[in-house]
This record gives structure tokens, C-alpha cells and sequence, in this order.
């Protein structure tokens, strides 16, 4: 039987709504969250053990939560299969960072930036915000389409990174390469089979600004992405096995490039 024109537009009006918002889980990404002013917030579904664990962070969200029973909470919120909830979800909207110039010109962290080539994997870049938090980036740069978007996921790997470091999506990720060039950058691709060590290239790019761009795992950097970088750089390894996981990878490269003098 088909369904009512009216009912069909409602559901269809449900899953945009839902695919505006996101839920983050965990307790430290749940009081992270909470915790950040900037973060407009939805709904708050947590267990009476998940509310006394974070106490006073509750009210500074602003939220009347929803205490439901551990047994029936997958039931309340979406969340994937298998997801390490402890208990506590929010329902928030993505957040807003602003303009790549604003962020990358002049915006809060050593003049140190990441890009990123179509990584997909939620826990990936999740790693990858929580080392450019600790090494001082400016901000972490993905395109729009064909990368991690902010999940759940994403949140909890990154242990409360996506509450202050700047994750902008772009639509063009080339063009994004040269406005950052435009800004006085050097891009430095990463490249397992580069001639260039890391560390020779950042020597010689002085005090200039860096943008670490790194492609994903398996496939590496787009032929565009490698073409518009300045230098193509490996990490230096000491066995025949130089493989590294792509946010190994960024944290190596990200401490190299927050030591120069």
C-alpha cells in the first residue's frame, strides 16, 4: 500500500532534521561538548550512573537530561551497533569554525596546518585532531566529500580535540592547497618514496608557515594533490618495513614540524 503524500514528506522532513544533527557518546566527548559554548546542543540521554559521573557539567550544558534505564538506552538514541556509550549520548549540530583565511591566517596555534586527501576512517581522523591539538595546529583541513565526517566516532577517538581544534571541510581541497600557498605556506606532501626527508624540508622551509598533507592509506596522496604540494617528504625509517598508519604519520610529522625553532 502506498503511503499518504503527507506521511511520506514528514518522514523525508525526520531524516533531514536527523542528518542535520550529530550524537556524540562517551562520557569525555559528552562533557567536552557540554562544556563548549560554542556547541549548539539538542538533547542529552544518559543513565543515572553516566549523570552522577558528570555532575555539575550538565547544567553548564544548559540541558534537561533524559535519564533513561542501561538496559533500554540503545533504544533512545541512534548509535551504531557495538558503540562505547557509557551510558551517555547528545544530540548536537556540527560545528561552524568559519572561513579557512580567518583560521589559517591569523588564527589561534603555531602557523601549522594538516590536510587531508579523502581519509575516511572516523578513528583516523579523529587521531589525527587529538595530535594537531597537542602539537599547537591551526587547524585540520579535509574536503567535503570523500573524507570522515563529524561522527560519534570521530569524536571519541579525538578525546575531546573536536571541541577545540578547528576541522574545516572544503569543497575543493587543490584549491584550498593554493590559498594556503597564497598566505605564505609551504605544503609538504607526505610520500613513503619521496627523496626529500621530512626534516631537510621543514629546515628549509624556515619559519615560512607548513601545511602537512597527507592521502589515505593504501592509495596515498591524488595525482592533483601531489602536483599542487611544494615538496613531496617521507619520514625517515630504519628497516626495509617503512610503512606507517596515516595518523601515526601526521603525529610524527606534526611533532617534527612543531620543534623548529
Amino acid at each position: 500500500m502506498k503511503k499518504p503524500a503527507w506521511v511520506v514528506d514528514k518522514e523525508r522532513a525526520r531524516r533531514k532534521a536527523a542528518a542535520e544533527t550529530v550524537w556524540l557518546f562517551g562520557l569525555h566527548a559528552v562533557r567536552d561538548a557540554l562544556l563548549n559554548s560554542a556547541r549548539e546542543k539538542q538533547r542529552l540521554v544518559v543513565t543515572k550512573n553516566a549523570a552522577d559521573r558528570l555532575g555539575e557539567t550538565i547544567a553548564a550544558g544548559g540541558l534537561v537530561p533524559e535519564i533513561v534505564d542501561p538496559r533500554k538506552f540503545d533504544a533512545h538514541v541512534p548509535l551504531d551497533s557495538g558503540s562505547v556509550h557509557q551510558g551517555a549520548a547528545l544530540e548536537v549540530k556540527p560545528l561552524g569554525w568559519g572561513s579557512l583565511d580567518a583560521i589559517c591566517s591569523a588564527g589561534e596555534g603555531a602557523p601549522l596546518v594538516v590536510l587531508l586527501d579523502r581519509v575516511t576512517d572516523p578513528h583516523n581522523v579523529g587521531a589525527i585532531l587529538r595530535s594537531a591539538e597537542v602539537f599547537g595546529a591551526r587547524a585540520v583541513i579535509a574536503p567535503a566529500r570523500h573524507a570522515a565526517p563529524e561522527t560519534g566516532a570521530l569524536a571519541k577517538t579525538a578525546s575531546g580535540a573536536l571541541e577545540r581544534q578547528p576541522y574545516l571541510r572544503v569543497s575543493n581541497l587543490a584549491e584550498a592547497m593554493e590559498r594556503l600557498k597564497a598566505m605564505g605556506y609551504v605544503l609538504l606532501g607526505l610520500e613513503g618514496e619521496a627523496e626529500t626527508a621530512l626534516g631537510e624540508a621543514l629546515d628549509t622551509a624556515g619559519t615560512r608557515p607548513v601545511g602537512l598533507v597527507l592521502g589515505a592509506e593504501g592509495p596515498g596522496l591524488r595525482e592533483n594533490t601531489r602536483a599542487t604540494c611544494d615538496v613531496l617528504v617521507r619520514i625517515p625509517f630504519a628497516r626495509k618495513f617503512g610503512s606507517l598508519n596515516v595518523s601515526n604519520a601526521a603525529a610524527i610529522a606534526l611533532y617534527a614540524a612543531s620543534r623548529r625553532a
